[in-house]
């Protein structure tokens, strides 16, 4: 495919795509996102990776996620999207969303690691060169590190913003009274932060159950779910056993034993619930973490199929009461 061969619909802003404010912000971000965490490597197929970035840009998902590991290898996802861009979306640069973080292991040595200021500039500016981009529109701290001073990180992102390499930073599984600090400190230097990322979905309810999600809402910052179908236990891949080409069978985050008999049956019990609304499993979990009041939930793809149906799940009627009301009384 040459740069040319690709128009995006021009429909993607049709209505289908639902905008919801960050927080207090002036940002609006679709309230499905693409995460590219494990299919968007050198691993997979370009043109598969390339298909799916389309498929979500002609629907209206205009915010794209990353971090610098995401690949596999480690840096490849970035890579994949810079690719992306330079084949086919650099002229729509102003219409997408990107956001990446770092905070995990990327390279050996003390520097490639944790939440140093060091390790923080060092990564951002590695990601932008393998995204070929001059700045991202957010970027975030990926993980709480318990030995670097909080004030050292924070600074971090502010003369990260400061200096253009991004529009705005973010938190991601930070602990409730180390976020209630980063608020402050980030409003405090005039860069208040847009958004916390966290896994919030029907299996998982730490944000709310640490106080995290009532924080936010009254502090006005933005909160965005990944993993909201758990790697994909809360559809309906597992309800007859675990497929040979599955994430289950395949990698280490996902691991068989969590398929729990009584999990398969509250799976069975949620599924038939779906249904009597005529939704599937995936989307029932997905409008459950929107429910919650979540600015958007964060779905990775492996085929258009996959998100087509999440997709899909924005044009659905809400949630009930009495619907929410039964999924707490099955999955709760």
């Amino acid at each position: 495919m040459t740069p040319t061969d690709y128009l995006p619909a021009a429909g993607r802003y049709d209505g289908t795509m639902p905008y919801r404010r960050s927080g207090q912000s002036g940002i609006l971000l679709p309230a499905l996102a693409l995460g590219l965490w494990k299919n968007f490597g050198h691993a997979a197929p370009y043109a598969t990776s390339r298909a799916l970035v389309h498929y979500a840009f002609d629907h209206g998902v205009t915010h794209l996620d990353l971090a610098n590991n995401y690949g596999p290898p480690p840096g490849s996802a970035e890579e994949t999207l810079g690719r992306i861009l330079d084949d086919s979306l650099r002229p729509y640069r102003d219409e997408l969303f990107i956001s990446t973080k770092a905070g995990y292991e990327m390279w050996p040595g003390p520097y490639g690691n944790w939440g140093s200021r060091k390790s923080l500039i060092a990564s951002l500016n590695q990601s932008l060169r393998r995204m070929r981009l001059d700045y991202v529109d957010l970027f975030y701290t990926h993980r709480y590190d318990p030995a670097t001073p909080l004030d050292e990180t924070l600074q971090a992102l502010v003369d990260i913003v400061r200096a253009g390499k991004a529009l705005y930073v973010g938190i991601s599984r930070w602990p409730l009274e180390a976020t209630r600090h980063a608020l402050d400190y980030l409003r405090r230097h005039d860069t208040p932060c847009l958004i916390y990322q966290g896994r919030l979905n029907l299996l998982d309810r730490a944000p709310q159950r640490e106080g995290i999600t009532q924080l936010l809402q009254t502090e006005g910052v933005g909160f965005i779910s990944f993993s909201p179908l758990a790697q994909g236990l809360l559809t309906a891949r597992y309800l007859d056993g675990i497929p040979a080409d599955s994430r289950m069978r395949h990698e280490a985050s996902l691991r068989p034993d969590a398929l729990t008999p009584d999990l398969l049956s509250r799976l069975s019990r949620l599924q038939a619930l779906a249904a009597d609304s005529g939704r599937t499993v995936a989307q029932t979990a997905l409008q459950w973490v929107l429910a919650q009041g979540a600015t958007s939930v964060l779905v990775g793809a492996s085929r258009t199929e996959q998100l087509a149906e999440d997709i899909a799940t924005l044009q659905l009627p809400p949630l009930t009461p009495e619907e929410l009301q039964a999924i707490e009384e099955i999955m709760g």
